[in-house]
């Protein structure tokens, strides 16, 4: 069974947070209730993660509301797996992720999106970064009498 992890509880309170804000400042939206329940308990009893099948089903659906929002895969189309490499040097997944990825389940692909993300080594957090950077810079040269 897949789990999900604290920061995504979190991310998804957020998200809800901004749709659907306290009227009052006192009362909450179901979605975030439910959520804010997972995560209470989880920082009550030190965990960073929680089973899936142990979410109650208003938290999974709070969750997987704020889960459609988000990117459904990390591939940027360019897959190294197809040349022979075991991981993607463009999207950081194995091969078996690849391959298996529309079979996962939502909760899976986070799993894997959560490593991807903190080994933070394949070009979709690099190449495309450095190059977004460049380009901004030059874009929008200085003026020599700004400095």
């Amino acid at each position: 069974m897949a789990a999900i992890h604290i920061t995504d509880i979190e991310a998804a309170i957020n998200h809800w947070r901004s749709r659907a804000p306290s009227p009052d400042g006192i009362s909450l939206a179901p979605e975030i209730r439910a959520l804010g329940e997972v995560y209470a308990q989880m920082v009550y009893r030190r965990e960073d993660e929680v089973d899936e099948d142990r979410l109650p089903p208003e938290a999974m659906a709070a969750w997987q509301g704020w889960y459609s929002t988000t990117p459904d895969t990390p591939c940027i189309a360019i897959c190294s797996t197809s040349q022979g490499d075991d991981l993607c040097k463009g999207c950081g997944r194995t091969f078996g992720e690849v391959q298996f990825w529309p079979a996962m389940s939502p909760v899976e692909k986070r799993t894997v999106w959560r490593r991807i993300t903190l080994e933070h080594s394949a070009w979709r957090f690099n190449r495309y970064a450095e190059r977004a950077a460049e380009g901004v810079s030059k874009a929008a040269p200085v003026p020599a009498d700004a400095a």
